[in-house]
Order: C-alpha cells, then structure tokens, then sequence
C-alpha cells in the first residue's frame, strides 16, 4: 500500500525571524527528502515574527503570509502540496492552527486581544484544529507550562528540534488525556538530521483533507533520518 508523507510543523524566513530557509528552498528541501507535501506553520504576529507591529492589520496579514505564498507558488510547479496553518503563542504556549485561513484571519483584526482559551474556542468554531506544540518547551522566556488538554484536539509528541525526555512527557500528556499524537520537524533550516511528519494511505489535496484524516486518526506518525 503506498503512503504519502507530510510535514506538517515547519517555518520560513519570510516570515518566522527564527527560520534560516525561504519558503521556495523548503518546498524544494522536502522534495528532495520524498515528502508529498508539508504545510507552512510560521509564526503568527503574537510570536517570533518577521511582520511589523506598527502596520495596519490587513498589511500585517499580508506580510505574515509571505513565506506560504512563496511556497505555494514553488510547489505548484511540481504539483507538491503546501498547506496553510500557523503557530498562535501565547506566553510560550504554541498552538499549531490547521484548517482557517487568510481571509479568517482579516475577518477577526482583533484576534490578540483574545485570552488563549477564547482564541481555542474561535478556532473551534470556525472549524479549525488545535495541536498543543512541544508542551513541555522549556526556555528562559517561558514562565510556565502551560496545559490545555480541554482545549486542543491533539499534541505534538515527536518534534525532531526538541530532546527525548520533552517528546518523552507530551507523550504521556497526550495518552493521559487521551489526545491525538502528532510528529513534525519544526523545520528552521535544511540541516536537520532527523525528519518527522504524518503519513497517508490517499494523497491529501487541500488543508481539510489534512484536518479530517487528523481528527479521523487516519495517518501514522513517523521519523526519518535524513
């Protein structure tokens, strides 16, 4: 039975300070590795983002969408798949953001001036899904660990950047809780020695195909060396 792979945690330089690759060099990375498609989940304007604080929201959305685009534009030439989502934080808490998009986004300009937990309940009745990233990050700017296991639809158990026992505790979270478990790379650059993602029987086409066979649990998770 073929598989289909797909990254699903991964930034570009246009628009996640914190990234080294463009969004046409990460399309033409995860080609080479012998993905289907990835989806681009840069930061969004509460995090380390490239985009102007002082701009208007509209203009703030469109820059924040800079690195998608260019990704986009890249894998249509091959018919490689890249999906849309983003990385909401707050106060170090990640939230990996699948099935909205940039018109939803310019439909709710007041979107920061939401609690985490009034954000998590607009998502999920707009029709998106939630992944809790690397809940147990710990870093000097994160004052807290923060769960929200009523809140999200599945955790992020495997992230390639982050060490063992990290992966080892979202892990237990998700099992205890009995959340979905996903595995992405959390992609920054091409130099990566281990790759992570989901895989499919069919080919996902657009961003609801991803939703749905996450919220169905129809994927494995997986993890290549690279």
């Amino acid at each position: 039975m073929p598989s289909f792979k797909y990254e699903i945690h991964a930034h570009t330089s246009e628009t996640s300070r914190c990234s080294e690759i463009t969004g046409r060099k990460l399309v033409k990375y995860y080609q080479q590795c012998g993905f289907s498609g990835l989806c681009v989940t840069d930061h969004f304007l509460n995090g380390n983002t490239t985009v102007p604080p002082d701009l208007t929201w509209s203009e703030q959305i469109d820059l924040f969408c800079r690195g998608y685009e260019k990704a986009l534009e890249e894998g249509k030439k091959t018919g490689f798949k890249v999906f849309f989502g983003w990385e909401y934080s707050f106060r170090g808490t990640d939230l990996l953001t699948y099935g909205l998009d940039k018109k939803w986004l310019l439909e709710h300009p007041d979107l920061l001036d939401y609690s985490i937990t009034e954000y998590c309940e607009l998502v999920h009745e707009s029709g998106g899904l939630l992944v809790h990233a690397h809940p147990f990050r710990e870093s000097d700017y994160i004052e807290m660990i923060r769960l929200l296991p009523r809140r999200v639809d599945a955790v992020e158990i495997i992230n390639t950047q982050r060490k063992d026992f990290v992966n080892d505790r979202a892990r237990e979270y998700a099992v205890n809780y009995e959340l979905l478990k996903i595995a992405g790379s959390d992609t920054h650059n091409s130099g990566s020695e281990k790759l992570a993602g989901i895989k499919t029987e069919q080919p996902l086409k657009k961003i609801d195909d991803l939703t749905t066979a996450i919220l169905n649990n129809n994927y494995k998770n997986f993890v290549i060396q690279n």
